[in-house]
């Protein structure tokens, strides 16, 4: 395909679309990884719509964990897998290909 040709919508992914899950993959990529609570706290999300938002992007193998023991309680660590790392990317090329050069006289 040529750059004229080229489809705005590749790259655009609804699994991560979703305003949580677009929220959830935005902190995760900056953070690198970041324990469940924090973004819980972060996001003012409760911890049901917080799991229920990394279920998917898990099943999809965008997000992995890794649980350990912190402060005698069991704790679970969420970061973007290289695969989840490249959709989130190419998603955001996506919404930048569809809403096109920002004008800054607007």
């Amino acid at each position: 395909m040529s750059a004229e040709t080229h489809d705005p919508l590749e790259g655009f992914d609804a699994t991560i679309h979703a305003p949580n899950r677009l929220r959830i993959c935005a902190l995760l990529d900056a953070a690198g990884e970041a324990e469940f609570g924090l973004i819980q706290k972060q996001l003012a999300f409760s911890a049901s719509v917080l799991s229920k938002h990394v279920t998917v992007l898990m099943d999809a193998g965008y997000v992995g964990q890794r649980k350990a023991v912190r402060d005698t309680r069991q704790r679970v660590w969420l970061c973007l897998t290289p695969r989840g790392r490249d959709a989130y990317q190419g998603h955001l090329a996506a919404l930048r290909a569809i809403v096109g050069p920002s004008d800054p006289a607007h």
